[in-house]
């Protein structure tokens, strides 16, 4: 069964948060691993406007229990103030979705009580809120944490979207993924035992 993928879009989403795991997933799946990516919207199909004014047509609207992995990019402060996307986030981890947050995506994570007392990391211009949030912060690039993983700015969505495919599909589909995108991972992996 393939790996099911969602990537949250919203207006004021970071595009390079969103599109450079986007990018790592596709050429794992034309690499041969299992994966499909999805862009979905909170409430129903249409277009969003991101955070340097890219539009993108989103086709699907999100089902939170319809996926095993779920990337929250960064960008989306008015996420953290939406009870329905909260109540959601939580819910698709309850239902046995590994959740991710890029950057600022993962202050999202933290409004929903995702990263109390876990290990996470952020934006590093985030870290201080993230802690006095609850998070274990942790300097690593990416820090996985079983259903949940979170990476730092920008572009180590880069490097999640890298980790994940490792994790989940093996290492050489990753090196593959590496190899055409001429991009090698960076930065600590931080792994709970």
């Amino acid at each position: 069964m393939p790996l099911r993928v969602q990537i949250l879009m919203y207006d004021g989403v970071e595009e390079q948060d969103a599109i450079g795991p986007r990018d790592v997933l596709g050429h794992a799946a034309q690499a041969g691993g299992e994966v499909e990516t999805t862009l979905v919207r909170p409430s129903a199909p249409g277009e969003v406007t991101c955070f340097f004014g890219t539009r993108i047509t989103v086709p699907t609207a999100w089902e939170p229990t319809d996926t095993d992995l779920l990337i929250v990019p960064g960008g989306g402060d008015q996420l953290m103030h939406d009870p329905d996307v909260l109540r959601n986030l939580v819910r698709a981890q309850q239902a046995g979705a590994t959740v991710a947050g890029i950057c600022t995506g993962v202050m999202v994570l933290s409004a929903a009580g995702l990263t109390t007392g876990r290990p996470c990391t952020t934006h590093h211009l985030a870290k201080a809120e993230l802690a006095a949030q609850g998070g274990k912060v942790i300097d690593a690039r990416v820090v996985d944490d079983g259903n949940l993983v979170t990476a730092g700015g920008v572009t180590s969505g880069i490097d999640l979207a890298l980790w994940m495919i490792t994790r989940e599909c093996g290492a050489s589909i990753a090196l593959g993924v590496e190899s055409v995108m001429e991009y090698e991972q960076r930065g600590v992996v931080w792994r709970s035992s």
